[in-house]
């Protein structure tokens, strides 16, 4: 374990938040601010996967979001159709394997397939995971891989509530961004986020370009990452060693 982080985090995770605002401020209805979002995810995939980025993951509509205005939530749901079909292609070419995290129930059926579909085409795809947590929320998870672990009769431990999450095939993320302004996790990847590095970008998600994420990056590199340790410990000849080793 090196005293500064590496130049590139292998995961990063990304709360896409200022959609709405982004079309406010353009005196548009909200849903074209989250389809502008959707062409920013899509720069970012591209960014992450030339940058050595191996996993992605974001934040794009939580289990609370179903509480926002039915005609803004209808239109989330159609753009997530829209997306499936005309991503999967560019997603297959670019090398990118796509996970859809959360909840299924509550979903329409055409959703439900479209993301199985999805997730089947691009399963042997190996240069970057992408995660798109969808009807999902971080006390969820715990509580869902809690109730999963008791209800085989396994006991409840850090090991076996890390395996039970719906993020366990991909390590923690190193570098946990938010977008918009907001300086809250706003329920997301709470367990997993315990030692992610925290970045906070005024940008709307809209407007979250390649050299902002450059700058979360090189925000991160200067990060020193101590997990419970001190700075000695991470500088001393054995700290050393073991990182020359891994």
């Amino acid at each position: 374990m090196s005293k500064k982080s590496g130049a590139v985090p292998h995961h990063i995770a990304v709360v896409m938040d200022g959609n709405g605002r982004w079309a406010t401020r353009r005196f548009l209805p909200r849903v074209a601010g989250h389809k502008q979002g959707v062409e920013s995810l899509r720069r970012c995939v591209k960014a992450c996967a030339e940058r050595g980025v191996g996993v992605l993951t974001v934040f794009a509509f939580s289990s609370e979001n179903w509480n926002r205005p039915a005609d803004e939530v209808s239109g989330l749901m159609e753009l997530m159709v829209l997306a499936l079909g005309r991503e999967v292609p560019r997603l297959l070419e670019d090398g990118v394997r796509l996970h859809f995290i959360g909840a299924r129930d509550g979903l329409s059926e055409r959703i439900a397939a479209g993301i199985a579909k999805a997730e089947a085409a691009t399963a042997h795809n190996s240069r970057l995971v992408l995660n798109v947590c969808f009807n999902y929320g971080g006390r969820w998870d715990i509580a869902n891989a809690a109730a999963r672990l008791a209800q085989k009769g396994e006991p409840i431990t850090e090991d076996s509530l890390n395996r039970a999450l719906a993020l366990a095939h991909v390590p923690d993320p190193d570098l946990f961004v938010r977008t918009g302004g907001e300086q809250r996790l706003s329920n997301f990847l709470l367990w997993q986020s315990a030692y992610s590095e925290l970045f906070f970008s005024d940008r709307l998600w809209p407007d979250f370009d390649e050299a902002a994420l450059d700058e979360a990056i090189a925000a991160y590199h200067g990060r020193e990452r101590r997990f419970g340790k001190t700075s000695a410990q991470l500088a001393s000849p054995e700290a050393r060693t073991l990182h020359s080793a891994a």
